[in-house]
Formats: C-alpha cells, sequence, structure tokens
C-alpha cells in the first residue's frame, strides 16, 4: 500500500479560525492501488489458465469457456475474501474504538464507526478490479480462430496490460516504475510459462 501520504491544499476553503482545510489523498492512493493489483492478478490468473489449455487443446472455444470460468471463479473468491477480511478488520477496530470511548458519548462513538470502510463495497471493488484484468486475455483472443494468431496475439495483449499495471501500482506505490514494472512482466509470464508447460506434460503423458 502507499506509504507516503499525499495531501492537497484546497485554495479557497478556511476552517475554523480562518485555516486552510487539507485533503487526504493517502487513503484514496491505497484503494487506487489495491484495485490495480487486483486486477493484475485477474489478469494473470486468468491468461495462464487460458495458456494451459490452449496447450492441450487448440480451439477457441475451450480456451474462451476456461478463461470465462477463470473470471468469475476468481471474482468470486476475491469477493469473499476480501468481504471476510475487511468484516474482520472492522469488527476489531469497533470493539477497540468501544473500548477506547470511556464516558464518551454514544453518538459520538456510532459517528467514528461509520467512517469505516464497508465490506459490501470492497467486496464488490475487489471482484470488479479482478474481473477488468480477466478481460483483457479473453478480449484478445475470444474472437482469433487461428490458433497460432491468437496465442500471439493473447500473449501480446497480456504483456502491455501487465507494463501498464506495473507502471501503475509503482507509481501509485512511489517505488522505482523499471524494476515494478520488470516484477510483474516477468511474474505474469513466468505464471503462463509454467501452466503451459506443465499442462503440456500433462497432455503429453495421458493423451488429453
Amino acid at each position: 500500500m502507499a506509504q507516503n501520504e499525499l495531501k492537497l491544499t484546497m485554495g479557497g476553503a478556511a476552517g475554523p479560525g480562518g485555516e486552510q482545510q487539507e485533503f487526504d489523498y493517502s487513503q484514496r492512493a491505497q484503494w487506487l492501488r489495491a484495485a490495480v493489483l487486483g486486477a493484475n492478478d485477474g489478469l494473470v490468473s486468468t491468461a495462464s489458465m487460458m495458456m494451459g489449455v490452449s496447450a492441450v487443446r487448440t480451439d477457441v472455444r475451450s480456451m474462451v469457456l476456461t478463461g470465462i470460468a477463470g473470471m468469475v471463479a476468481g471474482a468470486c473468491s476475491m469477493a469473499i475474501g476480501e468481504f471476510v477480511s475487511v468484516y474482520s478488520q472492522v469488527d476489531v477496530e469497533v470493539a477497540q474504538r468501544r473500548r477506547d470511548s470511556g464516558s464518551r458519548e454514544a453518538a459520538a462513538v456510532a459517528k467514528e464507526e461509520g467512517d469505516l470502510p464497508s465490506p459490501v463495497q470492497a467486496a464488490m471493488a475487489s471482484a470488479t478490479a479482478f474481473s477488468v484484468g480477466a478481460l483483457v486475455p479473453l478480449l484478445a483472443a475470444g474472437f482469433i480462430t487461428s490458433y497460432p494468431v491468437r496465442l500471439g496475439v493473447a500473449a501480446a495483449a497480456v504483456t502491455v496490460a501487465l507494463l501498464v499495471f506495473g507502471v501503475t501500482g509503482a507509481k501509485l506505490g512511489g517505488v522505482p516504475v523499471g524494476r515494478s514494472a520488470a516484477r510483474v512482466l516477468i511474474g505474469g509470464w513466468l505464471a503462463m510459462a509454467v501452466t503451459y508447460a506443465l499442462m503440456r506434460l500433462v497432455g503429453g503423458t495421458t493423451g488429453f
């Protein structure tokens, strides 16, 4: 997550005593980076599954159906995991605030609890981000019947998307762009290559 706190002074906006108010962008940067990482997960996992099945099946239907199944399963898994994680975090935070409140008014404590993240919104955001990434290889390969061309186009589209996600994540996280983009690209290519090679081996051994 982004470690640097980003603040913007709002011109013309003054708080009590004439002090200018500052808008805190740290939470927004964290959510944006989480969305980029979720999209990258969807891209890599779906593309790897599609490349894997293409090692034993050359028709476009098998490849697309595998990609769709991977997108739906992955989005559901991400949503459930995010919901449980955020809900647990909220429960702990609420309990801690109530313990710390002491003699404070119940209305003040309830107002603070309303500022906590929503597990439902977090789950929806996670599933949406995953699905956006998964759509890249699906749209790239879904309309091409030629097997070698389909693999080439899908690989090229995934490569471009990996670079975009790597650069975006690096800028949001405040880390060197080149190094981060290279890690994302190499990791994605490695996942696809390993899945393809293992499925090729399984297909050759079992006769699929």
